[in-house]
């Protein structure tokens, strides 16, 4: 037996290698700003974090839903258990963020100091999810050779 790695889409696999990381910046950027707004309370601060989850939740969309369909869908290649728990740290990720965007709908600094939490809740979730990814992308399976 050989080791060899799994594909199953070449496309959608490289759109989702492509996009995937975008939403995380966005995040990230977003947690920066909100530290920065709980800090200073200059507006500037708080109306940019809500732009950048705005922006991280949108670009997040083809992402997650190219995830969903590897993850559950029916396929010919097995799906490693560090894949699913991959989908549901994003997918928890991914819902801090919503509750993220709702939070910075308030006035001023009544976000604070939920967008904070939510935003570092985000970003733990989904740098977990990457670097389980990872850990992943490097362990190959076994394949049979006739």
């Amino acid at each position: 037996m050989t080791l060899a790695p799994t594909y199953r889409s070449r496309f959608a696999t490289a759109i989702f290698d492509l996009l995937d990381p975008i939403p995380y910046g966005f995040f990230v950027g977003a947690l920066i700003f909100d530290i920065l707004f709980a800090i200073t309370r200059n507006v500037f601060w708080g109306k940019g974090a809500a732009w950048l989850v705005t922006a991280g939740l949108f670009f997040a969309i083809i992402p997650r839903l190219i995830n969903l369909f590897h993850v559950w869908g029916p396929s010919r290649y097995p799906v490693t258990r560090l894949e699913k728990i991959d989908f549901w740290l994003n997918l928890l990720g991914i819902v801090a963020a919503i509750f993220n965007a709702f939070v910075h709908s308030r006035d001023a600094y009544g976000m604070v100091p939920q967008n904070v939490i939510l935003s570092i809740a985000t970003v733990a979730l989904l740098g977990i999810a990457h670097l389980l990814r990872a850990i992943d992308k490097f362990g190959f399976r076994e394949v049979a050779h006739e």
